[in-house]
């Protein structure tokens, strides 16, 4: 899952983005409102978790920028400012939630999960294909009743293939989801990590899951 965080603050940000890439998230980083809009118009993310005093743009005036865009992923609000009329101010303009700093990274994590679960016609915690399943709470991977250790970005690339089974997944788009922005894409950096997934979750198996597309992609299925 990809997300934006939109902070002035480079501490909190570099904060934030860390804890975040320890939970196997790909973070990207904007400084100021008008990067942060920007990012957000250009990029696909699963979520934006935005500051609202921002220099450049104010991060209401992302907010409104980016719902008349029609960017409709979850936004997270993050500010100072504790008051009611604050707080419904930003979610009549379109944002999902609310956090006041400072805050405890552990309830900021639980308002994402809760944020990528929400909407979603079911709120699965343990995702499956074929005998290989994913625990999206214990972070816990197991394939015919065993373990499988995976590092965080076996994880994350995992985790993308099994959100999205059955679909073919272009280099590109796998990119944009389990790397973040500064990422090159022109790098076989890619096709590395899937060799490392495939030995640790088919190698042992007769039933491949994760199959290959040759000038296309991949795409996982249990067929």
């Amino acid at each position: 899952m990809r997300i934006l965080i939109v902070e002035d603050d480079k501490k909190v940000a570099g904060f934030i983005k860390k804890g975040l890439e320890e939970e196997t998230y790909a973070v990207d980083v904007a400084h100021d409102g008008e990067e942060g809009q920007y990012m957000g118009e250009q990029n696909q993310y699963d979520l934006i978790i935005l500051d609202i005093m921002l220099p450049k743009v104010d991060g209401m005036d992302v907010l409104t920028g980016l719902r008349k865009m029609k960017v409709d992923v979850p936004i997270l609000l993050l500010t100072a400012k504790d008051s009611v009329e604050s707080k419904v101010d930003g979610l009549n303009k379109g944002a999902d939630d609310y956090l006041t700093q400072p805050f405890a990274f552990s309830e900021l994590l639980a308002r994402i999960r809760v944020l990528l679960r929400r909407g979603k016609a079911e709120a699965k915690t343990l995702l499956q294909c074929g005998d290989l399943t994913l625990d999206l709470i214990s972070h816990k991977v197991r394939r015919g009743g065993e373990d499988i250790d995976l590092t965080g970005k076996e994880y994350s690339l995992l985790e993308y293939f099994m959100r999205n089974q059955e679909k073919v997944l272009t280099r590109t788009m796998i990119a944009e989801h389990v790397w973040d922005y500064n990422f090159d894409t022109f790098t076989n950096v890619i096709d590395v990590y899937i060799n490392h997934l495939r030995k640790k979750i088919d190698k042992n198996h007769p039933r491949k899951l994760v199959h290959t597309l040759r000038g296309v992609g991949y795409v996982m299925k249990d067929s």
